[in-house]
């Protein structure tokens, strides 16, 4: 339900009762023993997990850092090594997002190597690797991090999947790969990847849905398509307001500098004018 709300309203609204369950958790597990403590130090460390990830797409990194390693530090406190390996994914993602290339990859390399085989989190770290390769300028090997990613997907055994990372596949590495190509500069390739995303992302992902659409947007103001990247931008602006998602504001402040040389376009003006009044009401 969390999960659920968050795609749709965005996180801050949600981080007060994430923590409230925390506590709450944390104050169950007393007195408690055995079978009964471990289950609920796992369900507080998913807990603490998605604190994290409510965190940082509200832009507060180093709040989801400490709550990140919460859930690294509970999740071997509950003895679940594929949950520890999934957060360690994470924290290469985060990582990404604070381009914070080496830690990207040092981690994201470290979860893999600790994944058991068929399972799809070797794949969740490989994909997140890649981008890090690209935040290094290493295209040649951000491109073969993802061919790999891929080949783990579909080599995965469906029996020994398990349950973390089950929203990764084919369109989510295709989207993070676009992500690594607009970093890279390869801005026209990135609109399409971008682009195609889109068009199959799952009704019920409202925020991702901005996300993407404010990344192509930066993606064509890379290839010189101001108006393109405008129209997209008011498009991305409008889910942002909504969700109070970060990820998607930060993006469109680097989009509202791009487009400052073209600041006479008529489509240009009317985003940045949508943005100043967007932050002048958030302030």
């Amino acid at each position: 339900m969390l999960i659920d709300s968050d795609n749709l309203f965005g996180p801050r609204q949600l981080i007060p009762k994430v923590q409230e369950q925390i506590h709450v958790i944390t104050a169950l597990r007393e007195g408690k023993r055995g079978t009964d403590r471990r289950q609920l130090l796992q369900v507080q460390t998913q807990f603490a997990e998605l604190c994290g990830w409510f965190h940082q797409d509200a832009g507060d990194h180093r709040a989801a850092q400490y709550w990140t390693d919460r859930a690294l530090q509970w999740s071997h406190m509950a003895g679940d090594p594929d949950l520890t390996v999934y957060i360690l994914a994470r924290k290469s993602q985060l990582a990404g997002d604070m381009r914070d290339a080496i830690e990207a990859v040092d981690v994201a390399e470290a979860a893999e190597d600790a994944a058991r085989p068929g399972t799809r989190l070797a794949a969740v770290s490989a994909t997140y690797a890649a981008h890090g390769h690209a935040l290094r300028g290493d295209s040649r090997e951000c491109m073969r991090s993802y061919d790999h990613a891929r080949e783990l997907l579909h080599a995965m055994d469906g029996n020994q999947a398990g349950s973390w990372g089950v929203w990764l596949d084919d369109a989510y590495i295709d989207v993070q790969r676009a992500r690594s190509l607009s970093v890279l500069g390869d801005h026209q390739a990135a609109a399409e990847g971008f682009r195609t995303a889109i068009a199959a992302l799952p009704a019920g992902y409202h925020r991702d849905h901005g996300v993407y659409l404010a990344r192509e947007a930066l993606a064509h103001a890379g290839s010189r398509d101001a108006e393109q990247a405008a129209i997209i931008g008011l498009q991305a602006l409008n889910i942002g307001n909504e969700t109070g998602s970060a990820r998607i504001l930060s993006e469109l402040a680097r989009l509202d500098s791009d487009l400052n040389r073209w600041r006479t376009v008529p489509s240009v003006q009317e985003f940045r004018d949508a943005l100043n009044a967007s932050v002048l009401h958030e302030a």
